[in-house]
């Protein structure tokens, strides 16, 4: 009996402590596990922390150098693509680390899916920061750019200065020429009036014989009957007297006059208001004042006057000087007027 119970004893296995063993085993893998995942879960908010300060660091490089370089539109077009780009990838970074973040709360993966993960992700981080280090240079390439388009903006500023000062000294140079040049005009005029009221004085002498000739204003003013026939152009006998003065008192004064003034004597011919037949000679009483206003012109050249001192104009009935349709207005609208003036 004793033999069988010690046979029985023997056939007994005690499992405990192998089931102790594996619990322990499972445990503790269990643990290794869970620390990879904090480890991992830690590096990899340390990594997305320091790009997100790399990124915020490059966000506003950036806006300033939009503000700064508003002129380089195809630059800015690179700085926003890039920085695009760097956002698509924080928004990837972001979903993984989700991902995994999820993944860890379940207690759910595997150690080498996370190394993986979080090889990844540091490979992608380094690509990242190629990329950041790729847009620092162009930032500073750009910042070289501005400081020479600022260097040339000054030079440009100093140039224009140069040029508003000297745009000054010119202006005070053409104001004083132009007040010389007015006193100049002023004193031609001044002698030209002389020159005009000698000339009026000895025509005055010389025919202030006659009722029909007379000084209206600044014109020599002639009566049509005292130089032409009823209706025609040319010179009668007393027409060619007349002028004969008019010619002498013309070569006298053009001696004193100085070669500088650059005067002529200006023929007018006037009719009156009473239309022509137009079978005539003259169709109207423009023909007829500009034929009687060249007439006398070129009786005065034909005397000697020169013909670059001599001006012809013919004004028809359109500049009366008396009023009315009376014998005596229309007579005295009759005339040929000179005046002496300067070209």
């Amino acid at each position: 009996m004793a033999l069988a119970k010690n046979r029985r004893r023997e056939r007994t296995v005690d499992f405990w402590p192998g089931f102790v063993d594996a619990l322990s085993t499972l445990l503790m893998a269990i643990m290794f596990l869970l620390t990879v995942f904090v480890l991992a879960q830690f590096l990899l908010s340390r990594e997305i922390t320091g790009r997100d300060e790399v990124l915020n660091r490059l966000n506003s490089q950036i806006a300033e150098l939009t503000n700064l370089l508003a002129l380089e539109k195809s630059g800015n077009q690179d700085l926003e693509d890039q920085l695009a780009n760097l956002q698509s990838s924080l928004a990837a970074v972001e979903s993984d680390r989700s991902r995994l973040q999820q993944l860890l709360n379940d207690g759910a993966g595997s150690s080498a899916a996370a190394n993986a993960k979080v090889g990844e992700l540091t490979s992608e981080l380094s690509n990242q920061q190629q990329i950041s280090q790729r847009a620092a240079s162009q930032i500073e390439l750009l910042n070289q750019q501005i400081a020479a388009l600022r260097a040339q903006i000054a030079a440009v500023e100093q140039a224009l200065q140069a040029s508003e000062a000297k745009d000054a000294t010119s202006q005070a140079q053409i104001s004083d020429l132009g007040r010389r040049l007015n006193v100049a005009l002023a004193a031609r005029v001044q002698e030209l009036n002389r020159y005009r009221s000698d000339f009026f004085g000895r025509l005055r002498e010389i025919l202030s014989d006659r009722e029909n000739i007379r000084i209206v204003g600044d014109r020599f003013v002639f009566q049509s009957e005292v130089l032409f026939p009823v209706g025609a152009s040319e010179l009668d006998d007393a027409g060619r007297g007349e002028m004969d003065k008019l010619a002498m008192a013309l070569l006298e004064l053009a001696k004193e006059i100085p070669a500088e003034i650059n005067w002529v004597l200006r023929v007018d011919g006037h009719t009156d208001n009473s239309p022509l037949s137009g079978a005539g000679r003259y169709r109207d009483n423009w023909e007829l004042s500009s034929a009687r206003a060249t007439s006398v012109v070129k009786y005065l050249i034909s005397k000697g006057v020169p013909a670059n001192r001599l001006v012809a104009a013919g004004f028809g009935e359109f500049q009366p000087i008396a009023p009315g349709d009376t014998p005596e207005a229309k007579s005295q609208n009759r005339r040929i007027e000179l005046k002496l003036t300067e070209r």
